[in-house]
């Protein structure tokens, strides 16, 4: 296999490095701070230069004014967003429309996905942070209308980021005959309503019960394995968010531990220090690579249960992926703090933001001993050799 990345997906990088380097982590008030949640919005600013810059119509097809791009170039522009806590979307609004290209029939893909590209249409997912071995994934029932082609949904979903500034929320929905449907729910939909979170980072989330919510049936993606896939690429791009989050962090510890004296010389030229510095880079370096193969499989055209890459389905990699992004990115930001002693708990400092940023990201879409359960249970299903 070829990790090299092509002229387009390094463009993205590159153009996302432009954007995002104006912004500044520590200008976000503390949640210890505020009590709270940090703000109630997404930064506006900030998603208005992502679509002038072409980036949040990445992952669209050139027939909605995309660039065709597969999720490594998505994974590439998350990576970049996280090293400075971007707080945008960009992760579950790439994500679904990423799936609704691939899975979504024409008139929805043509209704909605030029809109997301121009950045008028803002988008998430229903995951309930779970890995989706867990029955409560699908807590919402989808089922037929009486008398027409439309569909009623019922249930109740957790922790769904940013809901309260989305325009439409992916939905994951179970049907009457057993498949998993996705629906896309209008945050305005009579019947659907909002009760507030707060995440880990200081971001609002949401709980979102639907009563009764009636949807066209234009609107819901019944593909075999459309919500599987979108689940693994939602897991993959939290891997990305995680990586990026994690070299910036080593990055600010060894700005910190070469200015830092103890005995008259720098404490990153104590062994004690060079030694847990070399470690978090070699789980960085682990966390790239299973990252990159998860979202190369993702990419693949036969999708979801494609034996290129491995004998192991793509979940296989992208459970590994995120094993390695939840403790990886767990022990970075553990290091960071031990090695910059008090002056990491300083809330003028943006570590701590960091901090809670790792924590948040640790338990997205599962925690590693949920995807080890998970790898596991692969393994039994397609033992190796």
């Amino acid at each position: 296999m070829d990790f090299t990345f092509t002229e387009e997906q390094q463009a993205a990088a590159e153009a996302a490095r432009a954007v995002f380097s104006g912004v500044v982590p520590d200008a976000v008030p503390s949640p210890a701070l505020t009590a709270g949640a940090v703000a109630d919005d997404i930064d506006r600013a900030l998603w208005a230069r992502l679509a002038t810059a072409d980036l949040l119509s990445l992952v669209l097809g050139p027939e909605h004014g995309g660039a065709g791009l597969d999720p490594v170039a998505l994974c590439l522009v998350l990576r970049e967003s996280a090293k400075v806590l971007a707080r945008v979307p960009l992760l579950e609004t790439g994500a679904v429309a990423a799936a609704v290209r691939r899975f979504g029939g024409s008139e929805c893909a043509s209704r909605l996905l030029p809109r997301v590209g121009r950045g008028e249409a803002v988008l998430t997912a229903a995951t309930g942070g779970r890995t989706g071995h867990d029955p409560a994934e699908l807590a919402v029932t989808a089922r037929r209308a009486p008398g027409d082609a439309a569909w009623l949904l019922d249930g109740v979903q957790t922790a769904v980021p940013w809901a309260q500034c989305a325009d439409l929320i992916a939905v994951p929905g179970h049907a009457e005959d057993g498949r998993a449907v996705i629906a896309l729910v209008p945050r305005n939909r009579d019947g659907l309503s909002l009760a507030g979170q707060i995440s880990t980072n200081g971001e609002l989330l949401a709980e979102v019960r639907l009563d009764g919510v009636r949807i066209d049936d234009g609107d819901v993606i019944g593909t075999e394995g459309s919500w599987d896939w979108l689940r693994d690429l939602l897991t993959t791009g939290t891997c990305a968010l995680a990586l990026g989050l994690g070299e910036r962090v080593l990055s600010m510890t060894s700005e910190y531990t070469g200015k830092r004296e103890q005995f008259g010389f720098p404490i990153a030229t104590f062994q004690a220090v060079a030694v847990q510095a070399a470690d978090r880079y070699i789980d960085l370096r682990a966390m790239e690579a299973t990252l990159w193969q998860a979202a190369w499989r993702l990419g693949a055209p036969a999708g979801r249960n494609s034996s290129v890459g491995g004998p192991l389905p793509v979940s296989g990699d992208v459970a590994v992926a995120k094993i390695w992004a939840s403790e990886g990115v767990r022990r970075v930001v553990q290091t960071a703090q031990h090695l910059h002693g008090g002056f990491g708990a300083d809330t003028d400092y943006a570590l701590h933001r960091y901090h809670a940023w790792a924590k948040h990201l640790e338990l997205s879409l599962g925690p590693a001993a949920a995807h080890e359960e998970a790898l596991g249970e692969l393994l039994a299903a397609h033992p190796l050799g």
